[in-house]
C-alpha cells in the first residue's frame, strides 16, 4: 500500500508538469539551411503547433555536416519539452553509417522519437538526350559504355546519393557519383547535360519534367506515386528488389532522450492534430509528401529497421565521410 502511495506521489509532479506544459516558447531546430524542403515543411507545422499549444514555436535553422550539427543540438538540449527538432531518414538512419565514430550522438539512444510526420519518394530523372527510356535501358547503356553514366546528388551520404548507390548495388551497373552542394546545382547540371541524371524529390522534379527539361524514368517507392502516377516504380522498370533495399524516406519530429512521458504524449497528440489540419494537409500535398503519423514506439521501430537497412547500403557503397 505504502509503495502505491509513494509511486502516486512521485508521478504527480510529472502529470502536473504536463498539464501546465508549455509555459514558455518552444525551440524547433531544423538541421538544414533555410530555403529547402525541410524548412518549407517545418515552418507552417511549427506555426500550427504554436496555435494548438498556446505558446510560440520558434524555428531555428542549424545547418552543416549533413544535418548532424543541428541534430546534435537537439540531442544535447535539456529534455524538458522546450527543444524539439526535425529528423529525416538522412539525419537519423543514414548519417550514423556515413559518419561512424565522428557522429557525436547515437540516433537511436540519444533522442526521444515523438512522431513520424510524412513520407516521400525520390524520382530518377535524366537529361532528355540520354538514350534510355527505362531504368533497364539505362543500366544496359551504363554496362555497354563504362564511364559514360553519371548521377548527381546533394552531397556524399545524402538520401539522393544513396538512392543512386542502391541502383548500383542492385544492378552492378558502373555509374559515376558526382556530389554537389545541394540538389539545386545538381539538377542544373542534369538539365545542361553535364551529368546523365539524378534522384530528386518530386516538388523540384515535377516542374522540370513538365517543361521537358528532364525525363523521369522511375520512382524509388514500392508503389507508384499519386503525384506522378504515369511514372513506373523501379521494380516495374526492370530493377526488381529496389524498393526493399531502399525503404521509404521520411521526416519525423524528435526531442532529446529522457523527456517526461506525459510531455511526449502531449507533443505527439498536438503534432498529429497539427499535421491533420486541413491547411497543413494542403501544404503537405503541395510539397508532394504523404502524411505518415505514428506513436513514439512505432517511430522508434521504423527508425531501427531503416537504420539497419541503410547500414547495409552504406557499407556496400563504401560511402563514408573521413
Amino acid at each position: 500500500m505504502k509503495h502505491h502511495l509513494l509511486a502516486m506521489l512521485l508521478t504527480l509532479p510529472l502529470a502536473a508538469a504536463a498539464q501546465s506544459y508549455p509555459t514558455k516558447p518552444l525551440k524547433w531546430i531544423v538541421p538544414f539551411p533555410p530555403g529547402g524542403s525541410t524548412d518549407g515543411f517545418s515552418r507552417p507545422l511549427a506555426a500550427k503547433l504554436s496555435e494548438l499549444l498556446g505558446q510560440p514555436v520558434v524555428v531555428e535553422n542549424v545547418g552543416g555536416a549533413g544535418a548532424s550539427i543541428g541534430s546534435d543540438r537537439v540531442a544535447k538540449s535539456t529534455p524538458d519539452g522546450y527543444t524539439i527538432g526535425l529528423a529525416t531518414t538522412g539525419s537519423h538512419a543514414i548519417n550514423p553509417h556515413i559518419y561512424g565514430k565522428k557522429l557525436p550522438h547515437d540516433t537511436l539512444k540519444d533522442f526521444t522519437h515523438i512522431t513520424l510526420a510524412v513520407s516521400y519518394v525520390n524520382v530518377l530523372v535524366v537529361h532528355p538526350d540520354v538514350p534510355a527510356k527505362t531504368v533497364g535501358e539505362l543500366v544496359a547503356y551504363a554496362k555497354a559504355n563504362p564511364g559514360k553514366v553519371s548521377f548527381g546528388s546533394a552531397g556524399n551520404g545524402s538520401s539522393n546519393h544513396l538512392s543512386g548507390e542502391v541502383l548500383k548495388i542492385v544492378t552492378k551497373a558502373p555509374m559515376q557519383h558526382v556530389p554537389y552542394r545541394g540538389s539545386g546545382p545538381a539538377m542544373t547540371d542534369v538539365m545542361a547535360g553535364n551529368i546523365t541524371g539524378m534522384f530528386d524529390v518530386l516538388i523540384t522534379s515535377i516542374p522540370q519534367m513538365g517543361a521537358g527539361r528532364v525525363r523521369a524514368l522511375a520512382v524509388t517507392s514500392a508503389k507508384r506515386s499519386p503525384y506522378i502516377p504515369e511514372v513506373p516504380t523501379m521494380d516495374e522498370s526492370g530493377v526488381p528488389g529496389y524498393s526493399e533495399a531502399g525503404s521509404d524516406l521520411w521526416f519525423g519530429i524528435v526531442g532529446p532522450a529522457g523527456m517526461p512521458k506525459p510531455i511526449v504524449q502531449k507533443l505527439n497528440e498536438k503534432l498529429i492534430e497539427a499535421l491533420r489540419a486541413p491547411d497543413m494537409r494542403q501544404r503537405i500535398r503541395i510539397q508532394a509528401f504523404d502524411l505518415w503519423t505514428s506513436t513514439p514506439e512505432e517511430f522508434t521501430k521504423v527508425l531501427r529497421a531503416d537504420h539497419a537497412k541503410w547500414g547495409k547500403i552504406v557499407g556496400a557503397a563504401g560511402a563514408r565521410i573521413d
